[in-house]
């Protein structure tokens, strides 16, 4: 991890869920905001510099998969990681061809995502379309 901690943005409808990724991200040495809503992470203007989000697929509102379209609409260099309840192939797919930067199945397995999420903060602000980590 870089000298500067790192900052995940947490994104899902389920406090339980926001509340455990938090928990586990900070042991990591992470620096951690959460949001119950891609909308409200939107809205809080965040820094794109060292970090990367973390967002659930399916949320009331805006979903992570349309998050992640409108960050890349805007031109935004932040990486999403998406994590869903939900393994279908269409959502595998639009995963990719959204760009994520990875997708988990939950239960997520803690390492993965740690290792994921180091990946992703490495490689900064560059895109990388078609990552997929399985079960």
């Amino acid at each position: 991890m870089p000298a500067e901690r790192a900052t995940v943005y947490v994104i899902d409808d389920d406090d339980s869920v926001r509340r455990a990724l938090a928990r586990l991200l900070k042991s990591a040495g992470f620096t951690v905001c959460t949001f119950a809503s891609a909308r409200a992470f939107l809205e809080a203007d965040c820094p794109p510099e060292n970090c990367c989000v973390v967002a659930d697929v399916r949320m009331d509102g805006m979903s992570g998969l349309q998050l992640q379209h409108e960050l890349t609409k805007a031109g935004s260099p932040l990486r999403v990681i998406l994590i869903t309840a939900h393994d279908t192939e269409e959502t595998r797919i639009e995963a990719i061809e959204a760009g994520a930067a990875a997708l988990f199945f939950k239960p997520v397995d803690d390492q993965a995502l740690l290792d994921a999420i180091q990946w992703t903060l490495a490689r900064g602000g560059c895109r990388f379309p078609g990552a997929y980590t399985g079960r």
